[in-house]
């Protein structure tokens, strides 16, 4: 596990966005910080690709991956998904799962919609 750094731990501690699980939007219990981009075999401490999952979901993270990835993706702009497009194609990833999910807002929690 790579270690976030003071200045980015702060910065996220003072988001609102960080308070708050991604998929579910509870806010109660522990959240952790998932970071959910590997590249180059790290894992990438950029805001956009460190989520707040509940713990549960944490603790699942292969039954949640493509949802944490379409969060993730739509977090970030396009000059940062080139930069990290290298093996893949995270824009073309990105538009994929618009398409199955639509796209990510913040307010919107996609775990309580599918309940």
């Amino acid at each position: 596990m790579r270690a976030i750094s003071p200045k980015l731990r702060k910065e996220m501690s003072d988001d609102p966005y960080y308070s708050k699980c991604c998929l579910s939007g509870t806010s109660y219990g522990k959240i952790d910080w998932h970071h959910n981009l590997i590249f180059a075999g790290r894992q990438v401490n950029e805001p956009w690709c460190i989520l707040p999952l509940e713990t549960n979901l944490h603790r699942d993270i292969i039954k949640y991956k493509e949802m944490c990835d379409w969060v993730m993706l739509n977090r970030a702009t396009d000059e940062e998904l080139k930069r990290y497009s290298k093996a893949e194609n995270l824009t073309a990833k990105r538009d994929k799962l618009n398409k199955k999910y639509d796209i990510y807002k913040p307010e919107r929690y996609i775990l309580q919609e599918q309940d």
